[in-house]
């Protein structure tokens, strides 16, 4: 089961930090991604993160300013937000890969509770 939180409504240029807590299943073995879904849209890949944190996937739209990042131990995968866009605004969702392109939400199951992110310009 997958928690997300750290979501809030915060000005453009802010920063953020969302938290996605895994309980159950194999989060070791598992990549890990995020997502996010603004209204009328399609759930769109975020950021995706390798068992190992050697491995990091982002969307272009993301890159250079979201970094994801895991805890093993603590079963908790990250994502840093920041200067942060109206364009971000969305629910943001954490889940597991479970079989093929990290980029499709089709290939990611164990979807949890979104966290909203509220970015005003």
């Amino acid at each position: 089961q997958l928690q997300a939180s750290g979501g809030g409504l915060v000005q453009a240029g802010a920063s953020l930090r969302l938290t996605c807590a895994a309980s159950g299943g194999t989060f070791r073995t598992r990549v890990m991604g995020w997502f996010r879904q603004a209204p009328g849209k399609e759930r769109e890949f975020v950021a995706a993160i390798a068992r190992s944190d050697d491995n990091t996937y982002y969307a272009d739209s993301v890159k250079g300013r979201f970094t994801i990042s895991r805890d093993n131990a603590k079963n908790i995968v990250y994502l840093q937000m920041n200067s942060l866009k109206s364009e971000d605004t969305a629910v943001y969702y954490c889940a597991r890969h479970i079989i093929g392109n990290y980029y499709l939400a089709a290939s990611f199951g164990s979807w949890g509770q979104g966290t909203q992110v509220t970015v005003s310009s």
